[in-house]
């Protein structure tokens, strides 16, 4: 009978130091959660310097508004990073981006003449087809990227451009493919070493790019006229385990035509 109680007493105090621990965790994980001081703390520290002077920051129950002005898009976009770093809960941006009024068609030309001379000398400009709309000063970028340091190197230069307001990022990164890499390198040779497309191979903004996605082969890009689009795209054509070619390269001075 002792050793029946014994054991009920056991389970019973088991049982209480189980609920005091559960009791327990939340309150010390409370306790050690960053408080609303230490999150503006740390805000501090990380936004001192010049290029944040005018931005201000307010912290209340974890959640950091953002407010004040900054001359480029990219030193908002800096700033927000920073206070989710803090640990903040949530962070409202209300930062307004001021800096020169640029027409959306003017900002445009600049940042494609920007995104299309970008990567040169990385060896990877002709493997990425990056597009991009203008609206009020909100940039949209879209297409695709080879990887991924394409992709935020795209990002960088619209984010800090003059009279860019706002970015929004829709840029696709090419999977990562042996096979398709073999493809690329073989269909960029196939198009650039024809003779009557060798021309495009001067350029070092590469006109035509090649976009390859689990084999299927996409041209981008402007061409100077329509036999050279047809050339081009008979030779991926050709080219040993490609699936599929979609031919959408630009004729100079015609509407755009996706075939």
């Amino acid at each position: 009978m002792a050793t029946k109680t014994r054991g009920w007493l056991s389970s019973v105090t088991a049982l209480a130091l189980a609920v005091s621990i559960a009791q327990a965790v939340p309150s010390a994980m409370a306790e050690n959660a960053p408080n609303d001081s230490w999150i503006q703390a740390e805000l501090t520290k990380s936004l001192n310097n010049a290029r944040f002077k005018d931005v201000h920051t307010s912290v209340q129950n974890g959640i950091v508004s953002l407010t004040g002005s900054v001359n480029v898009y990219a030193v908002k976009a800096d700033a927000e990073k920073k206070a989710h770093k803090a640990k903040a809960i949530a962070v409202r941006d209300d930062i307004q981006v001021t800096g020169p009024a640029v027409p959306d068609d003017v900002l445009q030309r600049k940042l494609l003449s920007k995104i299309q001379s970008d990567r040169i000398g990385y060896g990877t400009t002709t493997f990425n087809a990056i597009s991009l709309s203008v609206e009020n000063g909100v940039v949209t970028l879209g297409g695709s990227a080879y990887g991924p340091v394409d992709k935020d190197y795209a990002i960088n230069d619209v984010s800090y451009t003059a009279g860019v307001k706002d970015v929004v990022d829709n840029i696709r990164v090419d999977p990562v493919s042996m096979m398709d890499d073999r493809i690329r390198i073989a269909t960029a040779r196939a198009v650039y070493g024809y003779p009557s497309l060798n021309k495009y191979a001067v350029d070092p903004a590469k006109p035509i790019r090649i976009v390859v996605q689990n084999g299927d082969v996409t041209l981008e890009g402007v061409v100077i006229n329509q036999a050279d689009k047809e050339v081009a795209g008979l030779r991926a054509n050709g080219v040993p385990g490609v699936f599929k070619v979609t031919n959408e390269l630009q004729v100079a001075n015609r509407p755009s035509e996706h075939n």
